[in-house]
């Protein structure tokens, strides 16, 4: 499946005459891909690409956009092991209502194979006018399973006080069965949510 939305979308660039950093994006639901937009730019979920082929995307964007070609070719690309994001945002993690304020305290977490993008710093004001992201925490590991054991513990070890944040939620998440065998859909999130399966 990887390999044919890949050509698909690799057609589609070919055939629109398409250069720059761009992402493609579907959902997926009964065995289709369902075609939902594409952005020209470069996405927030880019670090897992980068985590899984060790290819700096924007590094490659910027060489594109001077007129420069690409460092690597397509066959060249290696894929190797599993990565996640979450976004943390400042929000409520059951009804992502957006929470501003001062981050009173502020301890991201590290170690091999964990990833932390953010400008975000103890002191740091989230103003109420933007989007509410403030930080991506990016983990890989050589398998699924281990990434999400090094999931667990880096979101276990992530600490964001002086407002709400969804990293409860993402924890709660984390030790999920369905999560962890990747038994979930497109309306999974919403129906956990409203059975209180944050509060579980």
């Amino acid at each position: 499946m990887r390999a044919e939305i890949g050509g698909i979308c690799a057609r589609a660039m070919q055939e629109l005459g398409y250069l720059g950093a761009g992402t493609i994006e579907f959902l997926y639901e009964d065995g289709r891909f369902y075609f939902i937009e594409m952005n020209t730019r470069i996405q927030v979920e880019h670090p897992v690409t980068e985590m899984i082929t060790g290819i700096d995307l924007v590094n490659e964007q910027i060489r594109v956009a001077a007129g420069g070609s690409l460092s690597v070719r397509q066959e060249d690309i290696r894929v190797e092991g599993h990565a996640i994001e979450c976004r943390i945002n400042a929000e409520h993690p059951a009804t992502f209502r957006p929470s501003p304020g001062q981050i009173t305290y502020w301890h991201p977490p590290g170690g091999l194979g964990v990833r932390v993008d953010s400008a975000a710093f103890q002191g740091y004001r989230i103003p109420p006018n933007y989007d509410s992201l403030i930080g991506k925490l990016i983990v890989h590991g050589r398998t699924r399973n281990e990434c999400l054991m090094r999931l667990r513990r880096a979101l276990d070890e992530f600490v964001v006080d002086g407002v709400d944040t969804t990293l409860p939620l993402f924890r709660t998440l984390v030790r999920n069965a369905d999560v962890q065998n990747g038994l979930y859909d497109i309306h999974w999130l919403e129906k956990f949510l409203a059975a209180g399966g944050l509060e579980a």
